[in-house]
């Protein structure tokens, strides 16, 4: 496929996707301003940014922490070290921790996968530590994992004390940071993310409702965490789907239950009315085949090495255009993966989205003979071109 007919492909493909409604809508309102310190709206399937304000500030996350301690053990679980019906025995630190709690007892064993529901779900301060004591020993170990697995996630305004989020001058994240995990917590692992949508989880003799009120009010939201404390305000972290749709809505420091919820709704409600998001090409797809120099063949399949995914304002997607452009003269040997090439999507003359060619194959370094005849060619291309 030449670089004239991706494009054609590319734009051809909107129209028999998107609503009429889409098209029509040319102008869209500002986004709305949150009575909150800061706030992101991301899609989670392009992991575009559609609103945001003071998305990189530095602030106290409050029980927002907990995604991050839940995330990890879900990794670890998935990884082997632990597992779901593990038990678990209740230090007297973990038991004494204040603040919200799951009300686990001291010298009890608790499983795995019962202190993760307490965690998502009822904020137990007192299930993080003990969690995070199983995983990693002690609260501290427990915190260098979590900042190595920030480092991970590219979440660079971010610093973890403990798994609990209680206060600590040097415990810190971002709304920025914190729609990166969520949206590694909704990609990686669809089976736990599913805790997140409970709305109450029974343990000890006491139920306790999901703090997160848009689960009752939205049906389309399906996760993720709220948090608070009184240098951090009311935060939250949402997730909903309409139309196959998701979008990850995070708020910072509003001054209560109800508003973090009325606030997140904004936002919510804003990306879902104004934007779209459509996926062109999956990973792995063949867009073009590459001239390949000296190999065991004359050409290289190419492709993405990550689904091609854009959210605009609705009516745009038809205005895209894109292009290929291949590294010049690629010489064999060729790993699978290796970079070859560049997408570029314009929206008239902005470049929107860029994203690398990579080989989907390797390909061999030839025998002598083609490589000597192959650089016999190049000589004389080179002198013609």
């Amino acid at each position: 496929m030449n670089i004239t007919t991706f494009a054609k492909r590319l734009c051809l493909l909107v129209p028999l996707i998107i609503t009429p409604a889409a098209w029509a809508v040319e102008m869209m309102p500002s986004p709305p301003q949150l009575a909150a310190k800061a706030y992101v709206l991301m899609d989670a399937n392009s992991g575009n940014v559609l609103v945001e304000n003071n998305g990189d500030q530095r602030l106290p996350p409050a029980s927002l922490t907990k995604l991050m301690t839940a995330y990890i053990a879900t990794l670890e679980i998935r990884r082997g070290q632990i597992g779901e019906n593990d038990p678990v025995t209740v230090s007297e630190n973990a038991w004494r921790t204040g603040g919200s709690r799951m009300f686990i007892k001291v010298g009890t064993q608790v499983s795995v996968s019962d202190l993760l529901h307490g965690i998502i779900i009822q904020s137990g301060n007192d299930a993080s530590v003990a969690l995070s004591e199983h995983i990693a020993g002690s609260e501290d170990a427990f915190a260098d994992m979590m900042n190595k697995t920030a480092g991970d996630l590219g979440m660079t305004n971010s610093h973890f004390m403990n798994p609990t989020g209680l206060p600590n001058p040097e415990h810190y994240s971002s709304a920025h940071d914190m729609s990166l995990l969520a949206r590694a917590i909704i990609h990686e692992d669809p089976t736990h993310y599913a805790i997140y949508s409970q709305k109450e989880f029974f343990w000890n003799g006491i139920k306790q409702p999901n703090r997160n009120l848009l689960l009752w009010r939205d049906k389309t939201v399906d996760g993720l965490k709220t948090g608070h404390t009184d240098e951090a305000g009311y935060c939250m972290v949402s997730s909903a789907v309409r139309d196959g749709m998701r979008l990850i809505a995070v708020v910072f420091g509003t001054n209560s239950e109800a508003a973090r919820a009325a606030e997140t709704q904004k936002l919510l409600t804003y990306g879902f009315r104004f934007f779209e998001t459509q996926t062109f090409y999956q990973k792995g797809t063949e867009l073009a085949q590459a001239p390949v120099w000296k190999g065991t063949t004359h050409q290289v399949k190419a492709g993405l090495a990550d689904d091609l995914t854009m959210t605009l304002p609705k009516g745009q997607l038809k205005k895209l255009a894109a292009s290929m452009t291949m590294n010049p003269q690629l010489m064999a040997p060729i790993a699978k993966g290796d970079v070859i090439g560049k997408v570029e999507v314009k929206l008239d003359d902005k470049v929107v989205h860029s994203a690398d060619l990579i080989a989907l194959e390797p390909v061999e370094e030839g025998g002598i003979f083609r490589r000597v005849w192959d650089s016999i060619r190049l000589f004389f291309y080179g002198m013609f071109n």
